[in-house]
Order: C-alpha cells, then structure tokens, then sequence
C-alpha cells in the first residue's frame, strides 16, 4: 500500500451506513465526505487489495468483495479475453486500476480500451512503465458485478470519466449492458458496441461455468469466440 502524505488530516464523517452483505460482500458508506478525504484513502489503500473506494462527490462506499464477486470477475476477464481473440480485435485491459476526475472516483472490476488512439496512449505509456496517472487514457468499457446493490451514484461517476459503456452483472443472474447517451445518462442496449456480444451469451457463458471441468469450459469458449471473426453477434 502507498503511504499518506498529506499533512493535514481529516476526520471521515461518523455513523457510516453498513448495507446489507450480500454474495459474500460487504458495503460501508460514509455520507457527506470531502474529496479530500477520499483522495487520502485511494491513495493509502493502493490497488488489488479486494477493497474498492467509490466516490461520487459527496457520499464514499468501501466495498470488500467476496469470493462469489472475486469468482465471477475471473469468469467475466475469460470471457472478455476469449471475444477480443476470436474477434481478433485491439485493446488494452487495466483491471481495477482506480479513475479518478477532479471530483469523483472509483474503481471498477474489470475495464478496457478499444479506441486506436486511446490504446496508443496506452502502450506508449506501458512501454514507458509510466507511473503517472495522467499517461493513460479513460477506459472505453467498464464492467461491474453487482452482489449488493450499490449505496453510491456509481452513473454519475462514470458520465464524469465518459466511459462509452459499462456492463452491470446484478447478482450473477442478469447481465445489463449499458452505454452512454448524448445527455450524459447511460440505457440499456442489446448488445455491446466493442465485443459485439449479447448480454444472454455472456450469461450462457458464465452459467456452464458452474457445470463443467474448468479447462473443458475454457476450451469450448474460445472455440465459440474463434468462430466469432467476421460476424456480428
């Protein structure tokens, strides 16, 4: 974890609200808290600790995941990582990596880029093994497993980081797939503009996984994915 290193400390604001835990995951949210604050926690908790902060502006929600969240995740990559082969497209994946703009943040579970100059950016920056934050674009895709339902405006948020789509898995059971509108609010549609995928093959997907040899699974998938060149979904 990285140190703190402000000088100034600030107190979070008392009486947190615990929401329900759910799948194994568990939710605190601290109402009415300075950007200030969070920034010093993201920055003290690091990344890949199992702990996400998200921030809308003015609420903080600390999210420990659980093994059933930690599970579908692994499941969500394979699946992603399957499609971008078989489809033999360009990307940059960045996993939990924490956004943030002047005034929001989270971190998402999964998240990539498919826009050529933003992939350049990217690699430029890889190459580089830039540290700096500023060095790398604003991922194009964001996914999010939902086991409990979420106590900040995580929308909000990613209208602020103008991210083209974000997929919602809502308990393991429904895959919503969501993409930014000209007005700044995110509508369902019935597939995704990058992977060209529906949100019942991804389902389909996960749900086998749950029934099958794990390298059985994973070779019948990137079987499908193969199959995938050259048609839409």
């Amino acid at each position: 974890m990285s140190a703190i290193t402000s000088t100034e400390p600030r107190a979070i604001p008392a009486h947190p609200a615990f929401a329900p835990n759910d799948g194994g995951d568990q939710r605190t949210v601290f109402r009415g808290v300075d950007w200030h604050t969070y920034n010093q926690l993201s920055e003290a908790t690091g990344e890949g600790q199992h702990v996400r902060l998200i921030y809308d502006g003015k609420d903080l929600e600390i999210m420990v995941t659980g093994y059933v969240h930690e599970y579908l995740k692994e499941l969500l990559g394979k699946i992603v990582s399957a499609v971008i082969m078989g489809r033999d497209l360009d990307s940059v994946g960045s996993g939990e990596t924490t956004w943030k703009t002047e005034i929001r943040g989270l971190e998402a579970d999964l998240t990539y880029c498919f826009e050529p100059e933003k992939i350049r950016m990217a690699k430029a920056a890889l190459a580089r093994l830039s540290k700096d934050p500023a060095d790398y674009p604003r991922p194009d895709l964001a996914i999010e497993i939902d086991m409990s339902p979420p106590q900040v405006d995580r929308p909000a948020i990613y209208t602020d980081l103008g991210v083209a789509e974000v997929w919602r898995l809502v308990r393991g059971r429904v895959l919503i797939i969501e993409q930014l509108q000209a007005d700044g609010s995110y509508a369902s549609v019935e597939e995704s503009r990058f992977l060209h995928i529906r949100p019942e093959d991804i389902l389909r997907w996960l749900n086998e996984a749950a029934t099958e040899r794990e390298a059985t699974w994973s070779r019948r998938l990137n079987q499908w994915a193969m199959g995938l060149l050259g048609h839409q979904a």
